[in-house]
């Protein structure tokens, strides 16, 4: 099956070129930068290594549906800019998806940190993924490209946009969370301390499926570079 990488920038060329070599020997069908006007090298980086780099209104939900716009593949696959895919973990998913009649998907996580709390901070969210159906974008959601645009693309939400779209995604078909692993990078949780960080995810997630603004809830979210 051809997969699309769809991969949303701003301000990331200290990391962008190693993630898209990365992603390059997966050797995916196409890899879409959609940046959101960046200020730094972030698009040249881009232009030598992805398919093609798209500009888009600042915005992860925005930058996302424009790079899917462009896409041409079967199935969609949204990496976050510090997201690693191991090449098991990637063929994994391509079997899955033409073996299968899923919707979607996404991985297990893995937190790039040797801390023990951060192992289980992962753990934990795979075990919330599997049981509670609530799945983050680090996780690299997967889903068909149809389905995708059958279902509008995500919502131009400011932020919790992943939880939003993987609950529409429940409701087009089954859904899997694979064993296979992505793994993400620590610095959020280095930068602003596992207890803070952990908590504010929570209590974000749990006051937006509560209904809260996710404008209100957005303000509270800091840029991690």
């Amino acid at each position: 099956m051809k997969v699309s990488v769809i991969i949303p920038t701003f301000n990331e060329a200290q990391i962008l070129e190693g993630s898209l070599r990365a992603i390059f020997h997966l050797n995916p069908y196409e890899i879409i930068v959609a940046d959101g006007g960046s200020t730094d090298r972030t698009i040249s980086v881009a232009r030598r290594i992805a398919t093609h780099v798209i500009t888009s209104r600042v915005g992860r939900a925005e930058q996302m549906n424009a790079g899917a716009k462009k896409a041409t593949g079967d199935i969609l696959l949204f990496m976050h800019t510090d997201n690693k895919l191991p090449k098991q973990s990637f063929k994994k998913m391509t079997e899955i998806m033409q073996l299968t009649s899923h919707a979607g998907g996404a991985f297990s996580l893995q937190i790039e940190s040797k801390k023990i709390s951060l192992k289980i901070i992962a753990s934990l969210a795979t075990w919330r993924s599997k049981h509670l159906n609530l799945v983050y974008g680090d996780q690299a959601i997967f889903v068909r490209a149809d389905i995708f645009r059958n279902l509008d693309g995500f919502s131009s939400l400011p932020i919790c946009e992943d939880l939003d779209f993987f609950r529409r995604l429940r409701r087009q078909g089954e859904v899997i969370l694979l064993k296979e692993k992505t793994h993400t990078s620590a610095r959020r949780w280095t930068t602003e301390g596992t207890f803070n960080t952990t908590l504010r995810n929570i209590t974000i997630a749990s006051l937006f499926l509560f209904g809260f603004s996710p404008n209100v809830l957005s303000k509270w979210y800091s840029v991690i570079r």
